[in-house]
């Protein structure tokens, strides 16, 4: 029996950008929902990029997120004894929530400075099309194109 289909959550827009995206990407940094720290982060962050770059923060941010976003990933399909690694296509939404959590954790995996320099720093990357998230999106899709003959195995 098919399991019933989840309902979409609706996700109240920022204050202070009024984005939906940005309260996305403040949510996945939330911790035991402590969710002022992670709008200081963010904000913070996005303070540190309009220093730096003279840009809005909004668009640079929109910007790492299309470059992160991968096209392709890969998901192990079982068939007989083996484990085939098939490549799938990325519908958007999960596109954007894989590109949210990979600068999230490059951004955690640097040391030395604050969370909201590193924050800025990797956003300030990602759009620029260079950085650990589009690193980790450039692997996926090899990944992918490497197990490009099990691409029949998707059903």
């Amino acid at each position: 029996m098919a399991r019933k289909k989840q309902e979409k959550r609706i996700i109240q827009p920022d204050f202070v950008y009024d984005n939906v995206e940005v309260a996305k990407f403040i949510n996945q940094i939330m911790r035991e929902g402590k969710k002022t720290i992670a709008r200081k982060i963010v904000y913070g962050a996005f303070e540190i990029i309009k220093e730096k770059t003279k840009k809005d923060p909004l668009e640079v941010f929109g910007k790492a997120m299309t470059n992160a976003a991968p096209v392709l990933e890969v998901k192990p399909k079982r068939v007989g004894g083996a484990t085939y690694q098939v490549p799938r296509e990325v519908r958007g939404e999960r596109g954007i929530t894989l590109a949210t959590r990979w600068i999230i954790k490059a951004a955690k995996s640097k040391k030395g400075k604050p969370m909201r320099e590193k924050l800025a720093e990797e956003l300030i990357l990602a759009s620029e099309n260079a950085g650990t998230a589009v690193k980790k999106k450039e692997d996926t899709h090899r990944m992918a194109e490497a197990n490009r003959a099990f691409a029949h195995f998707s059903w």
